[in-house]
């Protein structure tokens, strides 16, 4: 089992909060920093952690969060400066302590990167600038709402959502191969808002969102197979020009896309005009019809809602898809309302904070456990499962033994396995070994920090 990690977070903002709940959940030691003695009552009564308020970058405030103690600290307010000061100062009170910062100028990534010793920083994160990559390898490789990536690349778990035209509506999910004409494995429906793991007599219905398993060579031919055009994107509209507009307009451009970005406010249209110059930047209101209409929405390749509103962001989306848009990816700040979204149709859901908050969830899990930790994870069905990536070294348990032998714990699944460059969907002969890449899958609310504590004998975990 992994020891349970001494925690300050400093921040008790979107992602703070969201830290704070994924992290209690694992048992971990928590201390909240945060100016605001509201929002710190709030968090403090719904998880049962500690408190202190107050300047997160003052010494004598980090003191009363006991930093000298502590294990990692994440500084995640809304201001960079702080977050770096934080950071320095915590690391002149304990110089064994592993820190991270939430930094979101791109002014500051070149000078942090190359001046990481100075300031102190085990790890950086960038809410906005992860997005705009998320974003843009859904661009490049169109079909599919979400894919995350394991095994070095060689494996990806996607999701789809069948509409009225879909070949695998009605279909049981044992006869899913001959429909597709390759192996994958569908590891989790989310039908209603309810997410479960299926078996073969499984019949998907119009509506579902089915999480896919399988190798980037046989999800390509699911889509041939399933009719799904996957062109390049030559034209993309971007709707709010805020850091992950810039990010993301930048990253395009580069690959030949044409990039149109429409944001608002004039002063911010001058400063991303100067800093983009291959990138067309209209000023407007990116909800008006008529302004979409003539930058030619109809016939876009795909289009991106990024507006500081979510409710913005939705409206432009659906409008988007009613005019035929083959792709529409939509940024959205909470993603505990997944139930809505799930029935409105609004393309690809991306959510920065999620985003990142698993890779520091990644660095937690790591830090007392550098054998046997998840070595990739992925949040999936907007938090109500979880997709998880193992090396089986010398500790795990049953190998060599067939999976059909091996007892699971409710609500887990094995979905793949990769003994070196050779990639299986497993079956009940399926075995694994050391130095092999083991996928897992458990529902929301399961905490899995090995792959030993998948196992269970005799009613009991290993």
């Amino acid at each position: 089992m992994v020891q349970k990690v001494k925690i300050i977070i400093a921040g008790d903002g979107k992602v703070g909060l969201t830290l704070t709940q994924r992290l209690a959940l694992e048992g971990h030691d928590l201390t909240l920093i945060d100016s605001n003695q509201q929002v710190l009552d709030s968090s403090i009564e719904r998880y049962d952690v500690m408190g202190v308020q107050g300047n997160c970058a003052s010494m004598r405030v980090l003191e009363q969060a006991d930093i000298r103690k502590a294990e990692l600290l994440i500084a995640a307010t809304s201001e960079d400066e702080i977050n770096l000061l934080c950071c320095m100062t915590a690391q002149g009170l304990n110089a064994n302590l592993h820190t991270i910062a939430r930094i979101r100028n791109p002014e500051y990534y070149e000078q942090i990167v190359t001046m990481r010793d100075v300031y102190k920083l085990s790890m950086m994160v960038n809410p906005e600038k992860q997005s705009a990559m998320e974003i843009e390898r859904l661009i490049r490789y169109p079909g599919f709402l979400q894919r995350d990536t394991f095994a070095k690349s060689r494996v990806e778990i996607v999701e789809l959502r069948l509409d009225e035209t879909s070949r695998l509506c009605d279909v049981k999910l044992m006869d899913l191969d001959s429909i597709v004409k390759c192996k994958v494995l569908v590891c989790f429906v989310s039908r209603d808002g309810v997410v479960e793991i299926p078996d073969g007599n499984f019949i998907l219905r119009k509506g579902d969102r089915i999480y896919v398993t399988a190798t980037f060579e046989n999800l390509t031919i699911m889509l041939k197979s399933l009719g799904i055009i996957t062109h390049k994107a030559g034209r993309v509209i971007i709707c709010g020009g805020g850091r992950i507009g810039y990010y993301l307009a930048e990253r395009l451009v580069k690959t030949g896309v044409v990039v149109q970005l429409i944001e608002q406010n004039e002063k911010r249209c001058m400063e991303l005009a100067e800093k983009l110059p291959g990138v067309y930047v209209i000023h407007g209101d990116a909800s008006s019809q008529y302004l979409l209409e003539s930058e030619g929405i109809n016939s876009c390749d795909a289009l991106v809602t990024m507006t500081g509103i979510d409710e913005m962001n939705m409206v432009i989306s659906l409008y988007a898809q009613k005019c035929g848009v083959q792709q529409v990816i939509t940024k959205v700040g909470h993603k505990e309302i997944s139930s809505i979204y799930d029935g409105l149709g609004l393309g690809s859901i991306i959510c920065p904070k999620e985003l990142v908050c698993s890779n520091i969830l990644r660095y937690v899990r790591a830090m007392k456990n550098s054998t046997g930790a998840a070595v990739t994870i992925h949040g999936i069905a907007e938090g109500q499962a979880e997709a998880l990536e193992f090396i089986v070294d010398a500790e795990t348990a049953n190998q060599g033994v067939p999976l059909r032998n091996i007892h699971t714990r409710h609500g887990a699944l094995i979905v793949c396995i990769t003994h070196g460059s050779r990639t299986e969907i497993p079956s009940g002969n399926s075995v694994f070994t050391k130095g092999d890449s083991v996928i897992v899958v458990v529902k929301g609310g399961m905490t899995l920090q090995t792959l030993n504590e998948l196992f269970v004998r005799g009613g009991y975990e290993l």
